[in-house]
C-alpha cells in the first residue's frame, strides 16, 4: 500500500476586500504551510502582483471589485495570461450561476468553494491541493442546485457495479481522474475503463464532450440521492 505524501507547500496569492476575512485566510493558508506571497483587496491589484511573483494558486473572492463579479473577471484574465496557475474562487453564497460561469473559464486546476466551508485547515488544505494538482473542485451545495434538470437515468444507477459507484461518488466530489486513481490506489486504465461504463449505463449522450459527460453523470448521482 502507498504511503499518502505529505500536502506539498504552495506558493499563493489571495484577493478579498473584507479585510478580516482576507487576514484570517492568510492565517489559515500559513497554516497549512504555504507561502502568501501577497494579499490585495481587488482584482486588479492580484493580476498586477501575479505579474511579479509566480504563484501556484490565486485564491479570488467572486464579489469584489472590479465591478460587481470582479473575481470571475480576473479569473478569465489570470487564466488567459497564466493558464498554469490554479484557481480557486470563493463566496458567500451558493450560486449555480456562478458556477456555470467558472466552467467557462476552465475544466481543470480550479475551483468554487463557499468561505464558510473551508474555514478549517483541514478542508483549506484539501481544496488547494486538489485544486494545484490539476482538479476541479466544484461545492456540493451548488452542484445540488442543478439536480433539478433531467440528466442521465437516475434509475440506471442500479446497474453500477460497487467500483463504478465508487468512482461515481468521487466525480460527485470534482475529482479528476488522476485524482481517482491517487484516492482508489489503482491503475489509470482502470479508472478509464470505469467512466466510460458509467456513461454508457446511465445512457449519457455519446456526441457530448467527455466533461460534458462527466457532469451529466455527477448531476444524475446527485438527484437520485435527493430522491432517496
Amino acid at each position: 500500500m502507498t504511503l499518502a505524501q505529505p500536502p506539498t507547500p504552495l506558493r499563493v496569492a489571495v484577493a478579498e476586500d473584507g479585510a478580516l476575512f482576507r487576514e484570517g485566510l492568510v492565517m489559515l493558508l500559513e497554516g497549512t504551510g504555504h507561502t502568501v506571497v501577497g494579499a490585495v483587496e481587488d482584482g486588479d491589484a492580484l493580476a498586477e502582483l501575479i505579474e511579479t511573483e509566480p504563484v501556484d494558486v490565486a485564491v479570488l473572492d467572486i464579489r469584489m471589485p472590479p465591478g460587481p463579479h470582479g473575481g470571475l473577471v480576473t479569473a478569465r484574465r489570470l487564466r488567459a495570461r497564466h493558464p498554469r496557475t490554479g484557481l480557486l474562487l470563493l463566496s458567500h453564497y451558493a450560486e449555480a450561476h456562478y458556477l456555470m460561469e467558472i466552467l467557462k473559464i476552465g475544466t481543470g486546476a480550479i475551483g468554487y468553494r463557499l468561505k464558510d466551508e473551508v474555514a478549517s485547515l483541514d478542508a483549506l488544505r484539501d481544496t488547494m491541493q486538489r485544486v494545484a494538482s490539476g482538479e476541479i473542485v466544484i461545492e456540493s451545495e451548488v452542484a445540488e442546485q442543478l439536480v433539478g434538470n433531467p440528466v442521465g437515468q437516475p434509475d440506471a444507477l442500479g446497474t453500477l457495479n460497487a467500483r463504478e459507484i465508487e468512482v461515481l461518488r468521487l466525480m460527485a466530489e470534482g475529482r479528476s481522474n488522476s485524482g481517482i486513481v491517487r484516492e482508489l490506489e489503482i491503475s489509470a486504465k482502470a479508472v478509464e475503463k470505469s467512466v466510460a461504463a458509467i456513461f454508457a449505463k446511465l445512457g449519457l449522450p455519446t456526441d457530448a464532450t467527455s466533461y460534458h459527460r462527466r457532469v451529466l453523470a455527477v448531476l444524475t448521482y446527485l438527484r437520485a440521492r435527493r430522491d432517496r
